[in-house]
């Protein structure tokens, strides 16, 4: 149980400090943090929880994650439905949080791409562009299979596993950097039924790419890892 309610507080807080930052912050005039801010915002969220409860959980905090893990046998099917479900009700339970207190401002608004950090695709978002589908689910599947590789990676036994946190983060903030101007970054199926919820609409119907693409995407980058870079052992 102890390893739920982790998983539940580490997306709670990778929606709340990644979303919020990109719903509160991010085009204020003058002082906003901008895309790089909102990047680094969720990298920040993931390197912090890794740390406080990496050590209770594995610090997935998204399904695809968990996925990926299953994948690359680091992670047990039995597990895998109630981490699920701890994670789309952490990131859930945030989004709520955010909507009450964007709505105490009157400035809750479900116009535009990206409204309520949702994400999205054939939508016209940043600098004017609208990627396609197939573009958009491209750069998710990429983008998770990269993610996965990194996780591995970074936590496997033969790494410096003290130093695996900063590395995970590091790579979030990266990804986010990439892909926010094309469909404003998941590569986590739970951070993006949560702020779908509450837009609905468009943001809904679209919310199949997103639990698709990065899953496909964590499964590949797990195998790529087990069998094409994992080390043998000596």
């Amino acid at each position: 149980m102890k390893k739920l309610f982790a998983e539940f507080f580490g997306t709670f807080w990778l929606v709340f400090g990644g979303c919020g930052a990109a719903v509160f912050a991010a085009g204020v005039p003058e002082i906003g943090i901008g895309l790089a801010g909102v990047s680094l915002a969720f990298g920040l969220t993931v390197l912090t929880m890794a740390y406080a409860v990496g050590h209770i959980s594995g610090g997935h905090f998204n399904p695809a994650v968990s996925f990926g893990l299953l994948a690359g046998s680091r992670f047990p099917a039995k597990d895998l439905v109630p981490y699920i479900i701890a994670q789309v009700l952490g990131a859930t339970a945030a989004a709520g949080c955010l909507y009450l207190i964007l709505n105490g401002a009157g400035a809750f608004s479900t116009e535009g791409a990206g409204a309520f950090a949702t994400n999205f695709y054939e939508m016209e978002g940043y600098a004017g562009r609208s990627y396609s589908m197939g573009a958009a689910f491209l750069a998710e599947f990429l983008l998770t299979a990269f993610f996965l590789i990194i996780i591995m990676g970074a936590t496997d036994k033969w790494a410096n596993g003290k130093f695996a946190g900063v590395a995970i983060g590091l790579a979030l903030t990266l990804i986010h950097l990439i892909s926010i101007p094309v469909t404003n970054t998941s590569v986590n199926p739970a951070r993006s039924t949560s702020q779908a919820l509450f837009v609905q609409g468009e943001a809904l119907t679209q919310l199949w790419l997103f639990w698709l693409a990065p899953i496909a995407g964590a499964i590949v980058g797990g195998l790529i890892y087990k069998f094409l870079l994992q080390k043998e052992e000596a």
